[in-house]
């Protein structure tokens, strides 16, 4: 069993307008734009990175916008469902506030005991935020959503399958238990986590699979401190029989991948070095960040990126 994980680090997706999923991160659910990037294999396209103040693990959502591309189709294969947590007894206010502003898909349910609000994004992402009782991480707060109902960070992540024992089973290795089952949902928590610590089975052999386009999760990456305590992860995995990429640099964590049985894919991200290795906290997100293979790319991608801000 590997005893390293913490959690989830970030949940990677995929929009088709960066104004327009800036606008929805920022200003409908009230995170803060910690890193203004763009992706490391199709340069042209940003690299967005939303969170609390310092972007902490398990916070962050990120998104790679490729201007104009088509919306995914759910099915299995995939993950379903990103899911936020928010302070017990705030559903209500949330709803109002999303109502207000337009999003669709609003729906109030329960599952496993806690109150959710289920509500699709501008690219019709499948998402809930979920009331959790004493998560004590730290808001951002400013925008104008209030602390007191304010994104803690992931609840966790709801995972669609056409089978579920291999995940179960890599799940469990992971370091997560079965604490829960509610019809075709099962339920696994990481004792000791970051916070971000819940990943939900949901079993539907009968759905076609996922194709991937705007809306969809491209990877989960999963939370490790440092590049030891990542080596001594991937190293487990390798003898577990699964394929795991070498290292990668992203420049603010290191990352390693490896596609799942049920055919989502995974990544083990590190907590070093963090989001204010290239910038001061006070200006995270600010200014477009380039890794440096493609800096000498700054004056075309300043031309060809689209504005984000209104």
């Amino acid at each position: 069993m590997l005893r390293k994980i913490q959690g989830l680090h970030h949940i990677t997706s995929l929009a088709a307008d960066a104004r327009r999923n800036n606008r929805f991160f920022t200003e409908t659910l009230g995170l803060r734009r910690v890193k203004t990037t763009v992706n490391f294999d199709v340069p042209h396209v940003y690299h967005l990175y939303y969170g609390n103040e310092a972007g902490t693990p398990g916070t962050v959502m990120t998104y790679f916008p490729f201007p104009g591309i088509a919306r995914g189709i759910p099915g299995t294969g995939e993950a379903a469902v990103t899911e936020f947590s928010v302070p017990a007894g705030t559903i209500a206010a949330w709803e109002e506030r999303l109502n207000a502003r337009g999003v669709r898909g609003l729906a109030a349910e329960a599952a496993f005991g806690e109150a959710r609000l289920r509500f699709e994004g501008p690219d019709g992402d499948a998402f809930a935020l979920v009331e959790t009782a004493d998560d004590a991480r730290t808001p951002w707060t400013g925008g104008d959503v209030s602390s007191d109902i304010a994104i803690r960070g992931f609840r966790g992540v709801r995972l669609r399958l056409r089978e579920g024992g291999a995940m179960g089973d890599l799940l469990s290795f992971m370091g997560y238990r079965e604490v829960g089952q509610e019809g075709a949902l099962t339920c696994y928590a990481l004792d000791g986590g970051n916070g971000a610590d819940r990943v939900d089975l949901e079993i539907a052999p009968d759905l076609p699979e996922a194709t991937q386009g705007a809306g969809s999760v491209h990877h989960v990456a999963f939370s490790v401190a440092d590049r030891a305590a990542q080596r001594e992860t991937r190293d487990a995995l390798v003898s577990a029989g699964h394929r795991v990429t070498e290292v990668i640099d992203r420049d603010y964590f290191w990352a390693i991948y490896f596609r799942t049985p049920g055919g989502v894919l995974f990544e083990v991200a590190t907590d070093e070095p963090g989001f204010d290795r290239d910038e001061e906290m006070a200006h995270l997100g600010e200014a477009l960040k380039l890794p440096s293979q493609h800096a000498h790319l700054r004056a075309w991608l300043e031309e060809r990126l689209p504005p984000i801000e209104d």
